[in-house]
């Protein structure tokens, strides 16, 4: 494939929606281009505005929480894999709502007490940690938000 028909395909699909560099350079390199071309065409997509590595970021981070309900680990592990420096998404995962992103995450806790079955408040809670951290949360939000959410008292009377 020639710089020109790669600029052309790759114009297209990042007007269509967002993508980072690591995408796009293996694209490339899966159409069998050599460094020198890929590196030409990068830079024209970057230079044209095709290619955003903020904007990606912002949109990556966006659709993750609203979508996939993911944590800033997670979210920040997956833009590791797609080799974006830390520097660019850094700040945009601190910016994060603090309220909406503990409601999120209280909302994903209560979906799954209702899925759980259990008798065990603590096996119930260490599932519920699980989740979470799976789910790419930080401790401080997970045990804030289940010391928040009502656990049932798992057949447990009063006198207890």
């Amino acid at each position: 494939m020639t710089k020109e028909e790669a600029y052309k395909k790759l114009s297209s699909l990042c007007s269509s929606g967002e993508h980072c560099r690591s995408e796009v350079n293996e694209k490339m390199k899966r159409w069998g281009m050599d460094r020198h071309d890929i590196d030409h065409v990068i830079t024209r997509l970057e230079q044209e505005d095709f290619l955003n590595e903020e904007r990606f970021c912002r949109a990556f981070i966006n659709d993750k929480l609203r979508f996939d309900k993911w944590g800033r680990i997670k979210i920040g592990q997956a833009l590791q894999v797609k080799k974006i420096p830390t520097e660019k998404y850094r700040s945009l995962l601190s910016n994060i709502d603090e309220e909406a992103y503990t409601d999120m995450l209280k909302g994903l806790l209560k979906s799954k007490c209702r899925s759980l079955h259990t008798q065990d408040a603590i096996e119930m809670k260490a599932k519920l940690i699980r989740f979470a951290q799976s789910r790419g949360f930080e401790m401080r939000f997970i045990n804030a938000c289940i010391e928040l959410l009502e656990l049932p008292n798992m057949g447990k009377s009063e006198d207890d």
